[in-house]
């Protein structure tokens, strides 16, 4: 049996409302603890919400170390390798930077997670501090840090476009959330209420590489010609809504679109347990996880030509270019009314999600920690 690896896993993520990357570490963080070869240890960057991160970790993780003030330290580490994590968590084997950012270490090794590259491939599309990740991230491969990737597309990416050692960077694939078996209704207070009603749903925060204008007017061209379909969309309002909601105001169906905003896990289940479709119109995506959730729930998958869904998806779902609102609303369509196709779509989507467990991306994440450690 291999030694044990002690981990620190930064965790972030996972205070406030749960992000995709909120998704991602505890997903990883209760795969890695039902291991026995990986000691994890969880840490958070924030100097306003410590304390706080222990009851949101899986059994089997703990928390501990001196509170890390986000600001001052995202500021000095964007600079010079000090201070060390060592100093905040004490020593550990492995120091896992799960959201771009991975922090100095004296005798640790590193790894950095990049989740896609879209300040580098759309930077209009971004703000802030997410900008600066690239250059976080080259910094960190300069440095020496391994580089894990949820997927071939982002390895590619981080390799030619960062110039990575493509033998220092590993594309493991995200599991699927374990899915709310006692949910059994939908979520009421967001769809419509006539039981002859049927929603079309998207989920995902609205900012401008989710691509919701696109499906607003897909949908727009969907609702006149059946009177009984509505759209549901849950996601926090992020930046560039403005631009949702100036297209929202110039479709006629505008009515029959309901923005429910951000959901919690009960929430997203009994969402897509009433769902007649599932749709994902992003511009760029590095990995796509609600598609694999719609289909774990049987929900038949509509999505874009975008960056690694095609990847993740593979012939799970149908697929339509990016932009293209009258391509969106003709596979809707299909979805909802050729059963044969729609039967097609939801066995194929069972058979695909069940490919991707966070047991296997522990497994692999675990394999990652052995190479940056061992070399």
């Amino acid at each position: 049996m291999r030694a044990v690896i002690r981990v620190a896993v930064e965790a972030t993520a996972l205070l406030g409302a749960k992000s995709g990357v909120g998704q991602f570490v505890a997903g990883a963080l209760s795969g890695l603890a039902k291991r026995g070869d990986v000691e994890a240890s969880a840490f958070a960057v924030s100097w306003r919400r410590r304390g706080m991160l222990q009851p949101m970790l899986p059994e089997g993780v703990r928390s501990g170390g001196r509170p890390m003030p986000a600001r001052p330290l995202s500021l000095i580490w964007s600079r010079v390798d000090f201070p060390p994590i060592e100093a905040f968590v004490g020593r550990c084997d492995v120091v896992h930077g799960t959201n771009f950012v991975v922090p100095p270490a004296l005798f640790a090794k590193r790894v950095v997670t990049v989740h896609d590259l879209t300040p580098m491939r759309f930077p209009e599309m971004c703000h802030g501090s997410v900008l600066a990740y690239p250059r976080l991230v080259e910094r960190a491969i300069n440095a020496g840090a391994y580089v894990h990737t949820p997927s071939e597309f982002v390895r590619s990416e981080v390799i030619n476009l960062l110039g990575a050692d493509p033998s220092r960077v590993f594309a493991i694939p995200h599991g699927v959330p374990t899915r709310l078996h006692d949910t059994d209704e939908p979520l009421l207070r967001s769809i419509p209420s006539d039981d002859n009603d049927r929603y079309i749903l998207a989920i995902g925060t609205i900012e401008p590489r989710k691509d919701y204008p696109t499906l607003l007017r897909a949908f727009d061209i969907l609702a006149k010609r059946d009177s009984r379909i509505n759209l549901v969309i849950a996601g926090s309002a992020g930046w560039g809504f403005e631009e949702f909601k100036s297209t929202l105001g110039s479709i006629s169906s505008s009515d029959r679109v309901r923005h429910v905003g951000y959901v919690d896990d009960e929430e997203r289940a009994a969402l897509l347990l009433g769902a007649s479709a599932f749709v994902y119109p992003s511009i760029y995506e590095g990995f796509g996880l609600p598609p694999l959730e719609a289909m774990d729930f049987g929900v038949p998958v509509v999505a874009t030509r975008a960056g690694a869904i095609p990847e993740v998806v593979s012939d799970a779902a149908l697929l339509v270019d990016v932009g293209d609102a009258g391509a969106l609303s003709s596979a809707i369509s299909t979805v909802l009314e050729d059963q044969v196709a729609r039967a097609g779509l939801i066995a194929a989507g069972a058979k695909r999600v069940s490919e991707f467990t966070w047991t296997r991306t522990a497994e692999l994440l675990a394999n990652l920690y052995q190479t940056a450690l061992h070399g």
